[in-house]
C-alpha cells in the first residue's frame, strides 16, 4: 500500500482490483472482428535503446540487457505507470526487426502471465485504455510466429481488459485519462469478437465528455497544450476506427475535433512544435502536424485568444503569450504560475522558452518548474503570481494545486498599427503589492524584431495604499522585480556592447540581439531546460532585467531583433541530436 494513501484513493484501488479479478472470469474473445489500422507512431532510436537494454521512462534510466522490463525495480510510480501503459510498443514496432519483435512478444506475454489475472499494478482505466490501443494496433507484430495457445491467451487478456474497462471507465479522472479509457474501450469493442455491445455505450459516453470537457474555444480545463494534442489524437483515432467499422462518430465527437484543430494551430510555433505551458512539452517531432493532417480540418484559429493563449507572428517568427488566468481547482494540479509568459521561435529554432515541467526529475524540480521565475515573464519581490498551496487527490495521487493566482486578466489586441501586437495585464500581485503587471508585445511584419514593454502600476487609490505600505516595509528601497527571458539550450548567448546588450546565436546561423532601455540592470545568468525525455535538466542561460519599483508606475522597454547581417530567411540544415 502506498504511503499516506487517502481513504478515497484506497477505495478506488480496491475497486479496480476487484473488477480486474472479476473480469478474468468472463468469457474471452476468440479473435478479431476487425482491426483498426495502426496509427500510433513510435521512435526508432528509442526502440533500438530498448532492444539494447536501456530502459528510460519518466526521466529515469535503468541499463540492464539481461532482465525483462517486468523484472526491473521501478524507481518511482511514474516509471511503473509508463511501462504498464505499453506506449513503448510503438517504439519497438518502429524498429520492426526480429530482435525488436522478440522483445515485444516476450514482454507482452510475460505481462499476461504476471498480471493478466488482475493482480499487480497497471489495472487503472487510463492505463488499460492506453494498453488496449497498443495491443490491438500491433496485433500482427505481436502474434507473428506465435502458437495457437499463445494467441488464445492474448485474445483472452484483451477481452478481460475490455470488460474491466467497461466497468471502471467512470472512475478515470475527467480529462485526458477518461478520453484514454473510452478510446481504448471503443477500439476493443470494435475489434474483438463478443465485445460489440460495449461500443455504443462507450460512444455515447465519449460524446458527453466531448460536449462537457472541450469548451467553445476548443480548449480543456488544464490549459496544457500537449495534453490537448493527446486528447485530439485520441478523438481522431476513435473517429477513424468507428468509420472503418461502418459506424459514424457522434456529432459531439466530430464537433470537438473541429473545435480543437484551429486551437492547436494557434498553439503551434513556427518550428511545428507546441508552446510549453502548464506542464506540457513541445510534443514529439511531427506529432502535431500528423494529427492535424489526419483530422482533415483546415480551419484556422479565429482572431483573439485560443485556450487563453495569444499568438503573434511575422515572417518566420512566432510569439505565444499566456494571456489568461491559470487553471482552477483539480485542473491546476500540473498548472504553472505563468501568466503573461512568452515563448519566441525563429524558423525551426526556439529562442525564448519557459523552463518546462520538471515532473520527471522529482518533487523539487516539479515545484521549481511551476514557479513564475521559471517562465519568461516578470516576477515581483521574489514571489510567483500564483502560489502552490492546497493539496488534493487527483487521479489517485495527491497533488499540489495553484491558489491565490490572477483572477482578472485583461487582453486587448492592437489593431491599425504597423505591427501585430497585444496588451495584457493581470492582478496576481494586486492583493499583495498593489501592483498590476501589464505587458505589451509587438512583432514586426517581416519577423525581424519583437518589441516588448513591461509595466508595474498601482492603478486605483486602494492599490496605491497597499503599494505605499510595501514600500515602507522595504525602507524605501523599492520593490525588487526581475524579468526573465529563458533561452533554449541550443542558443549561444554572450554579453555585448559593454554589457548593454546580449547577442544570441542560433544553430541556423541567425544572430539575434537583446536590448533594453537602460532603466534596469541586464545580466546573463544560469538557467535550466526541463525536458521529460532527458535523464536530467539541461543547463542553459537566461537574460534577466532587474530593478526596483519606487513609484506608482514603473515601465521597462526591451527588444529582440535580428542582427543587420542576418538574412530574413536562412537554409537551416543543422540536425538536432536525438534526445537520449
Amino acid at each position: 500500500m502506498p504511503q499516506n494513501e487517502t481513504l478515497s484513493a484506497r477505495w478506488t484501488r480496491w475497486m479496480n482490483r476487484f473488477h480486474a479479478i472479476l473480469s478474468v472470469r468472463a468469457s474471452p474473445a476468440t479473435g478479431f472482428v476487425s482491426q483498426p489500422e495502426p496509427r500510433t507512431i513510435g521512435r526508432f532510436a528509442k526502440g533500438r535503446q530498448l532492444v539494447a537494454g536501456n530502459f528510460m521512462f519518466a526521466g529515469s534510466l535503468i541499463q540492464d540487457a539481461e532482465r525483462s522490463i517486468w523484472q526491473l525495480p521501478p524507481p518511482d510510480l511514474l516509471f511503473e505507470e509508463e511501462i504498464h501503459g505499453f506506449a513503448w510498443l510503438d517504439d519497438l514496432a518502429a524498429v520492426g526487426d526480429a530482435p525488436a519483435r522478440r522483445r515485444a512478444q516476450d514482454w507482452v506475454f510475460e505481462w499476461i502471465e504476471l498480471y493478466g489475472r488482475g493482480k499487480g499494478p497497471g489495472w487503472t482505466p487510463d492505463l488499460t485504455g492506453r494498453r488496449l490501443i497498443r495491443w490491438i494496433n500491433h496485433a500482427i507484430f505481436l502474434l507473428n510466429g506465435q502458437t495457437s495457445e499463445m494467441s488464445r491467451a492474448y485474445h483472452a487478456s484483451l477481452a478481460q481488459q475490455t470488460i474491466f474497462l467497461s466497468r471502471r471507465w467512470k472512475s478515470a479522472t475527467r480529462g485526458l485519462p477518461r478520453f484514454e479509457a473510452l478510446t481504448g474501450l471503443i477500439y476493443a469493442g470494435l475489434a474483438l469478437t463478443g465485445m460489440e455491445g460495449r461500443v455504443d455505450p462507450a460512444t455515447r459516453a465519449l460524446a458527453r465528455e466531448c460536449a462537457e470537457q472541450i469548451d467553445e474555444q476548443g480548449g480543456i480545463a488544464t490549459r496544457n497544450p500537449e495534453e490537448l494534442l493527446e486528447v485530439f489524437t485520441l478523438l481522431n483515432w476513435a473517429a477513424s476506427a468507428l468509420s472503418e467499422a461502418g459506424r459514424m462518430a457522434s456529432p459531439e465527437h466530430l464537433q470537438a475535433i473541429e473545435r480543437i484543430a484551429p486551437t492547436l494551430r494557434a498553439l503551434r510555433h513556427a518550428d511545428g512544435s507546441l508552446a510549453r505551458f502548464h506542464g506540457g512539452g513541445r510534443g514529439a517531432e511531427g506529432r502535431l502536424d500528423h494529427a492535424l493532417a489526419s483530422s482533415g480540418i483546415k480551419t484556422l484559429a479565429p482572431d483573439g485568444l485560443s485556450m487563453g493563449y495569444a499568438r503573434l507572428h511575422g515572417g518566420r517568427t512566432s510569439v505565444i503569450l499566456d494571456a489568461a488566468a491559470p487553471p482552477q481547482g483539480a485542473a491546476s494540479c500540473n498548472a504553472h504560475a505563468s501568466t503573461l509568459a512568452i515563448e519566441v521561435t525563429s524558423g525551426r529554432r526556439p529562442l525564448i522558452v519557459n523552463c518546462g515541467s520538471g515532473v520527471s526529475f522529482g518533487t523539487q524540480w516539479r515545484r521549481a518548474g511551476r514557479a513564475t521565475a521559471s517562465h519568461s515573464t516578470l516576477a515581483l519581490d521574489g514571489r510567483s503570481s500564483a502560489q502552490l498551496g492546497k493539496r488534493a487527490l487527483v487521479g489517485g495521487h495527491e497533488r499540489e494545486l495553484l491558489t491565490n493566482g490572477p483572477t482578472d486578466v485583461r487582453v486587448q489586441f492592437m489593431v491599425n498599427t504597423t505591427a501585430p501586437g497585444i496588451v495584457a495585464g493581470h492582478d496576481g500581485y494586486l492583493r499583495s503589492h498593489g501592483l498590476t503587471h501589464i505587458r505589451q508585445i509587438e512583432v514586426a511584419p517581416n519577423g525581424r524584431s519583437v518589441v516588448g514593454e513591461d509595466t508595474l502600476a498601482a492603478i486605483e487609490r486602494a492599490d496605491e495604499r497597499i503599494f505605499d505600505r510595501m514600500l515602507d516595509r522595504s525602507d524605501l528601497q523599492g520593490l525588487g522585480f526581475r524579468i526573465h527571458f529563458h533561452l533554449h539550450p541550443d542558443v549561444d548567448a554572450e554579453l555585448d556592447m559593454g554589457g548593454a546588450a546580449v547577442s544570441l546565436a542560433l544553430k541556423s546561423g541567425e544572430i539575434w540581439v537583446f536590448r533594453h532601455d537602460g532603466t534596469t540592470k541586464l545580466s546573463l545568468e544560469p538557467s535550466v531546460y526541463l525536458e521529460k525525455d532527458r535523464l536530467k535538466p539541461r543547463a542553459t542561460k537566461q537574460v534577466v532585467l532587474s530593478a526596483a519599483a519606487l513609484e506608482y508606475a514603473t515601465r521597462i522597454r526591451w527588444s529582440l531583433s535580428k542582427a543587420q547581417f542576418t538574412p530574413d530567411a536562412v537554409r537551416d540544415l543543422n540536425r538536432d541530436d536525438d534526445l537520449l
